[in-house]
């Protein structure tokens, strides 16, 4: 079963001019349980993953940054003070990417709100390979998201 994104998403555009708030985070979905920082097509994927937490019964708030220069860490925090745990998803290598920064960010600015450690969703250290077939084995998608929110969830102090 091919989860993945197609290459060519559609989506409605306004057709007058707008702009996105540089430097502000939108919350694209509210929830109470645990709170998805994703980033690109990882926003897609986290609300994919949180409609399936949903039949769940968890409660999923998605977050998308936007940018990361500035990066809105204080929209953030506040998710994480009010849900306790954090998942960070990015397509880009786990290792040494933006989502260690995020989490960095969180530890030192809401470390008492955390009742979990933070779970961050990433490609695999590996080059991400030009074949379409390949790249779906290193790159993440829902799946990934919902096995990440599962173990914060299931963790245990």
């Amino acid at each position: 079963m091919n989860l993945k994104q197609p290459d060519n998403v559609k989506d409605e555009v306004p057709e007058e001019p707008y702009f996105v708030p540089w430097g502000q985070a939108r919350v694209v979905r509210e929830g109470r349980d645990v709170t998805i920082v994703a980033l690109s097509d990882m926003v897609d994927f986290s609300l994919k993953a949180a409609e399936q937490l949903a039949a769940e019964g968890i409660s999923v708030e998605v977050i998308d940054p936007r940018t990361l220069v500035p990066l809105d860490i204080e929209t953030i925090v506040r998710s994480v003070q009010k849900t306790g745990r954090l998942v960070v998803a990015h397509e880009a290598c786990v290792t040494g990417g933006v989502g260690a920064e995020i989490a960095a960010q969180v530890a030192y600015r809401a470390f008492d709100y955390l009742v979990a450690p933070i779970e961050r969703v990433g490609a695999k250290d590996s080059p991400i390979p030009f074949s379409p077939v390949l790249e779906r084995a290193i790159l993440p998608d829902e799946r990934d998201v919902i096995a990440a929110v599962h173990r914060v969830l299931d963790y245990a102090a």
